[in-house]
């Protein structure tokens, strides 16, 4: 227990891993203590996720609407880009199409790294989570709806036998965290910009991957992690859809 070994004020709390660094500190000093008041208003634990996790939402929605924007302004754009690469079509012409982007960023105001910065604030969050609850004493026996114990996985089916790099189980909560991420990274591909020179890597490509990734990566982890990944991407996609 955390709390119970932070009294002895010798370090021994350090013993659990909540991440190191910044994503150290923004477990100890932020979402625990955050957590910790949910918990201690009596109700169940995942009551206590779901509320952490739209607490945390509303204060980075002024992060997502500024990375809403800037995708909606590159898709404005999109044809007047595109139109720029039918004019420097050859590669030795690839400085001067760089060139004219440029000055069409600056002549309307657009940063196609806007939307990157939003997204390194929200990194650290999502980081720091996925060490805070498979750390937290709070999960253990903890029930809520199919999971019987929140700090261990949520099996909906076992196989009887173990399948290579996934397990011997389905973990429902995974399903739904890696069916959200998708739908989400579906909702923003008008947005996604396909690499303007050759040799890129295709995002869309790369962001469609992920989400089939995370099934085999989360299916053994702690179903509260799922749960708050689930709904964290969830309400994501309600303010995103707010927004627009």
């Amino acid at each position: 227990d955390y709390d119970i070994l932070a009294t002895y004020e010798n370090g021994t709390e350090d013993i659990l891993d909540l991440g190191w660094g910044l994503f150290r500190w923004i477990n100890v000093y932020a979402m625990r203590p955050m957590f910790k008041l949910f918990v201690g208003w009596g109700m169940g634990i995942g009551l206590a996720i779901l509320l952490l996790t739209i607490v945390v939402k509303l204060v980075l929605s002024p992060v997502n609407y500024k990375m809403y924007k800037s995708s909606a302004m590159m898709k404005v754009l999109k044809p007047e880009i595109e139109e720029l690469g039918k004019k420097f079509p050859k590669k030795e012409d690839a400085m001067k199409k760089q060139q004219a982007m440029m000055a069409l960023y600056r002549e309307t105001g657009v940063s196609p790294f806007a939307g990157c910065i939003p997204m390194l604030i929200q990194m650290p969050i999502l980081f720091a989570i996925f060490r805070l609850f498979p750390a937290s004493l709070e999960l253990r026996q903890q029930p809520f709806l199919w999971a019987e114990d929140l700090s261990s996985y949520d099996s909906i089916l076992n196989f009887g036998f173990n399948v290579p790099f996934y397990g011997d189980h389905v973990s429902l909560f995974t399903l739904l965290m890696a069916g959200t991420t998708l739908f989400y990274t579906w909702y923003n591909a008008a947005n996604m910009q396909q690499p303007t020179q050759e040799g890129m890597p295709n995002m869309k490509v790369i962001m469609y991957i992920f989400p089939f990734l995370m099934i085999f990566f989360f299916n053994n982890f702690s179903a509260g992690l799922s749960y708050y990944y689930f709904i964290s991407t969830l309400i994501t996609i309600i303010i995103m859809w707010a927004i627009k």
